[in-house]
């Protein structure tokens, strides 16, 4: 039987429109109590070293306010190592991290900093943290993700979304096989394998039906859909899509 398909929704976006104006509102812990009610598995924020949408107080809130698991996303710096100390979310995914980038363009390179990335991983775990790698659909960091002791990835598909932007068959049917060979062959090294990055209602079945992907983690395409339809009605659908994908019925 296949196992089920776990939705993390990523409230950043929120923190976003709050930091435009200042204040308070929206506040992002209401998003992620709505997106709790309407069937998210968990709740994933990314605190960026110049703390454009998530602030360090709303990881803490988070922490305190939500009961669903808190996936802490995170560059690995001396700075959000003590940060995740205090917070102890149930989980930490640690992913590359340019100031000048508009988002996450791509996954980590562990096997270039394996002898920097070991210790950090130790001493997360040692925290009780469950920690993630945000990797490229590669096989060589797959195989360094596994040999540096982090016990889940989570694969980029930000290539597959690019893909699928395109219309072109080939370049999605690439981009794809990608994604899933590298989910088969972590799995097959015993790490649990996430997904993530670009995932939208249009693009989100053939990910979701690849067996070995046990969690995606899913923000900008709900929180944009959600000024249209609603968040709850926004992670409904994609929690559907996913699940109705995951037991063989694509649309």
């Amino acid at each position: 039987m296949t196992a089920p398909l776990r939705l993390g929704v990523n409230i950043d976006h929120v923190a976003t429109l709050r930091n435009a104006r200042g204040g308070v509102h929206p506040d992002p812990i209401r998003a992620a109590e709505i997106a709790a009610s309407a069937g998210a598995d968990g709740i994933t924020a990314h605190l960026r070293e110049d703390r454009r949408h998530i602030r360090d107080d709303d990881m803490r809130r988070l922490k305190e306010e939500i009961a669903l698991p808190l996936n802490f996303e995170m560059a690995a710096t001396a700075e959000m190592l003590k940060i995740c100390s205090e917070v102890r979310p149930h989980a930490c995914c640690i992913v590359p991290e340019n100031r000048n980038e508009r988002t996450t363009e791509g996954g980590l390179d562990v096997a270039g900093q394996h002898n920097f990335l070991a210790p950090f991983i130790r001493e997360l775990m040692g925290y009780g943290v469950r920690v993630s790698l945000f990797v490229d659909p590669e096989k060589g960091q797959i195989e360094a993700a596994a040999s540096i002791g982090a016990p889940v990835i989570e694969i980029h598909t930000g290539a597959y979304h690019g893909a699928c932007e395109t219309s072109d068959p080939k370049k999605i049917a690439h981009e794809f096989e990608a994604v899933k060979r590298a989910a088969e062959f972590a799995s097959g090294l015993g790490l649990e394998v996430h997904a993530g990055h670009g995932l939208t209602f249009q693009n989100v079945q053939p990910i979701a039906a690849i067996p070995q992907i046990v969690e995606l983690n899913i923000g900008h395409f709900i929180i944009g859909e959600a000024l249209f339809m609603g968040l709850a009605e926004s992670v409904k659908e994609m929690k559907k899509l996913m699940t109705d994908a995951r037991t063989g019925r694509l649309y």
